[in-house]
């Protein structure tokens, strides 16, 4: 048989060279994260915690068409190739239907073409909805080694396109799966409606903007329904826990709560911070006639009254009349 020449034998190196680099890089996380060597699959369950209360959040807290409450969780346990959203980044036309009108059928449509297109989603798993602010619901989800990811949405009712949610959280620790995970839960402004208040109607933002925390203070201006610019923070609005499932013959039973680490510790769900909402009033109105007999001082008033009543201990509310005197101009 003939000898490869020199430049042939070099070829073929080169070519076996670049196909193990690429079925290397393939297995492997984007971004130089770290590789999960777990080796069986685990199973979770994962409970949403609603906090969304009257007390923690007084300000134009929705009673009623519709009162707050939560949409039904929806989420993917996934690798390192798919996103179902990012901070800072754009949602896709899935999650702003999701975000603006709890429509999840979009949704799915992509997680699942998202499976198929790059094997990069390995199951999705949802949850029922919240009929109330404050509430649990729960579902048991899969990982496996190579999709150790999880991310999730729920939807805040009403509002114009906010959401909570988890992005990418890792259930691998290097060879062994995380025993429990627990989360604070913030709001989050999808940026496709520029709605300000929770019962807004629908108003598109043109250009769309990228997902932004909403906090205490951002956006800064008072008509937002989390406006509350004396506190440095929002306290959570919910919260999330997964809690790794040990498999017995009979059942899956999830590991005691003492086993989580300090970081996850789950906090007491009695205690509900109590936010101070300040009295908001309107405007003075315009000076009334000027009212009196003729050679005397007279008088004229003008009233203001209460937009936001005061909650928590907040700042009461100023007085709503005010009188002053006058000269009066028409008299008898």
């Amino acid at each position: 048989m003939e000898n490869p020449s020199p430049a042939a034998a070099l070829g073929r190196a080169l070519w076996a060279l670049l196909l193990a680099t690429l079925g290397g890089a393939a297995g492997h996380p984007r971004g130089g994260e770290s590789v999960c060597s777990a080796r069986a699959p685990a199973k979770y369950s994962i409970t949403f915690t609603g906090k969304w209360s009257q007390t923690a959040f007084p300000k134009q807290y929705p009673l009623f068409r519709p009162p707050a409450q939560w949409s039904s969780l929806l989420g993917a346990a996934h690798s390192s190739d798919y996103s179902m959203w990012r901070k800072n980044h754009y949602v896709s036309n899935g999650l702003r239907d999701f975000a603006e009108r709890g429509e999840a059928w979009a949704l799915m449509k992509e997680i699942e073409a998202a499976g198929e297109a790059l094997q990069s989603v390995h199951a999705v798993f949802s949850a029922p909805a919240v009929p109330s602010g404050t509430g649990q619901t729960s579902a048991e989800l899969e990982v496996q080694r190579r999709h150790s990811l999880v991310s999730f949405v729920v939807r805040i009712v009403p509002s114009p396109d906010w959401f909570v949610g988890v992005d990418s959280l890792d259930l691998c620790d290097g060879d062994r799966w995380r025993e429990q995970a627990a989360l604070d839960l913030y709001p989050y402004d999808a940026g496709t409606d520029s709605g300000f208040t929770f019962s807004s109607p629908n108003f598109a933002t043109i250009p769309q903007d990228k997902v932004t925390e909403i906090t205490s203070s951002s956006p800064s201006h008072p008509a937002n329904s989390f406006y509350y610019p004396r506190l440095k923070a929002l306290p959570p609005i919910a919260r999330v826990t997964l809690v790794r499932l040990r498999q017995s013959p009979r059942a899956f039973v999830p590991l005691p709560s003492v086993l989580a680490s300090r970081d996850n510790e789950i906090v007491d769900s009695a205690s509900v911070p109590e936010t101070p909402l300040d009295c908001e009033v309107s405007l003075w109105s315009s000076w009334g006639l000027c009212g009196g007999p003729c050679g005397k001082l007279g008088a004229k008033s003008r009233t203001r009254y209460v937009r936001v009543q005061p909650a928590n201990n907040g700042s009461p509310c100023p007085e709503l009349e005010e009188e002053a005197e006058c000269v009066p101009d028409n008299c008898v």
